[in-house]
């Protein structure tokens, strides 16, 4: 059983397409454009889109393009009166991963396809949830990045949650991913973006939900807390849970219980938590927008991850184990010279370990030869620091010198210095931990 969407601007084609697969007791809905199409994703979870390719408005093939933006996971079948090679391979590269030829011959030819489909989507998330990640575990050997990593090393065999902070793109996954493989327990890893989803949406996929819960829920979904059993749930981008969701989280995390969206019976989380976050939670604490007593459930056992501008010695080993992922992705062997090495040290990586491969990956495809250089990694490529240009200072390094300014000028009064940054006192002592301030 999944949930597929239908669209067809054709009343006729669509109901009995719908029905077919409802008597397969698949949660299924409609929709007659690709607008409504879309309106329908932003507020529901589907596993499959069925979706005919020419409609008034919004075509299949743009649909497809749109739908699979927001979860590239989604699984794809296309509806088509012109099955040529052509048509095939455009729907194909559009992102459809099978086609039904118009009109549809029998229900059974229907529902073959579809179960193909949601067997596709099935593999792949058991795949995904069991696999170790298929990038480098964790390079390091910088301070900063040493000192991450022996606090993950110690943590990961308890029970604690963990709260991984620090910029986009350092790793915060990865890291995730190293507590689940150290901690020895048997289930699979389940990772959420809590920034992904609308919120009814996420509810839904976070807990599950029961039959009849809302319109279009026409059958029981198991929620990925429910997947992660016995084993480590990742839950990405905490600080973008609106209040209602934080206090169903609360409670989870208190008594690891919970019961699906529309449902009665009472449900354990055998689970071992990991959190993730781009932002400053004691400061949205103070502001407000986020519940003090989350907060510290989740931050049992903080762990920052520094950028990479924090950790330059690690640039090359992690470029070259990065490179070494690309190549055998395309199907290459290429190499790093000394220039390029050196070069990709100096570079600033606003976007940490994420701007880094992404740099690797264009340069290891439009590359002639075997040896990257620097002129491989183009104009598009990684920047100058900005401390090339005109005086600029990375924000960190403004942020660290405005507080040695206040504390200095207050005679190291962390209130009044606070009060003159215009921060709360919690988040100044946050900044001075973080800049090894005192």
């Amino acid at each position: 059983m999944a949930s597929v969407l239908v669209v067809d601007d054709e009343p006729g084609i669509r109901d009995y397409l719908v029905e077919a697969l409802r008597r397969d007791e698949h949660d299924c809905a409609a929709a007659d454009s690709g607008e409504a199409a879309l309106a329908h994703l932003e507020r529901h979870h589907i596993d499959v889109l069925l979706t005919d390719l020419r409609m008034p408005g919004m075509g299949g093939v743009a649909l497809i393009g749109k739908a699979r933006e927001r979860d590239p996971e989604l699984e794809v079948v296309v509806l088509t009166a012109h099955s040529t090679v052509d048509t095939v391979v455009d729907v194909m590269r559009a992102g459809a991963t099978d086609y039904l030829k118009k009109p549809v011959k029998s229900p059974t030819e229907l529902r073959h396809v579809i179960a193909r489909a949601v067997e596709r989507r099935r593999l792949r998330t058991t795949i995904q949830a069991l696999s170790p990640p298929s990038g480098p575990v964790l390079t390091y050997g910088a301070p900063a990045m040493e000192a991450a990593v022996h606090q993950l090393q110690r943590v990961a065999p308890t029970r604690a949650t963990v709260l991984l902070t620090g910029e986009s793109g350092t790793g915060k996954e990865v890291a995730a991913r190293e507590v689940h493989r150290l901690s020895g327990r048997e289930g699979p890893f389940v990772a959420v973006n809590g920034a992904a989803l609308s919120a009814q949406l996420l509810e839904s996929e976070l807990f599950g939900h029961e039959r009849g819960a809302f319109t279009g829920a026409v059958g029981l979904r198991r929620g990925k807390i429910e997947l992660a059993q016995g084993g480590t749930f990742f839950l990405d981008e905490v600080g973008e849970l609106d209040p209602d969701l934080q206090a169903k989280l609360l409670r989870v995390l208190q008594e690891r219980t919970y019961e699906r969206v529309g449902g009665q019976q009472t449900l354990t989380a055998d689970v071992r938590w990991v959190a993730a976050t781009n932002r400053d939670l004691q400061a949205m604490v103070e502001q407000g927008t986020f519940r003090e007593d989350l907060y510290y459930r989740l931050a049992v056992f903080p762990v920052r991850l520094p950028s990479l501008r924090e950790r330059r010695p690690d640039i090359a080993p992690l470029a070259e184990a990065l490179l070494k992922q690309v190549s055998a992705e395309l199907g290459r062997h290429l190499v790093l010279s000394d220039e390029a090495r050196d070069a990709l040290v100096q570079r600033s990586w606003r976007g940490n370990v994420r701007e880094l491969r992404n740099a690797l990956e264009r340069a290891a495809i439009l590359a002639e030869g075997r040896v990257l250089g620097p002129d491989d990694l183009g104009p598009s490529g990684p920047r100058p620091t900005p401390t090339d240009d005109g005086g600029v200072r990375p924000m960190e390094e403004v942020e660290r010198r405005a507080i040695e300014q206040a504390l200095a000028a207050f005679d190291g009064n962390r209130k009044q210095a606070a009060e003159a940054l215009g921060i709360g006192v919690r988040t100044l002592y946050d900044k001075l931990k973080r800049y090894e301030l005192g």
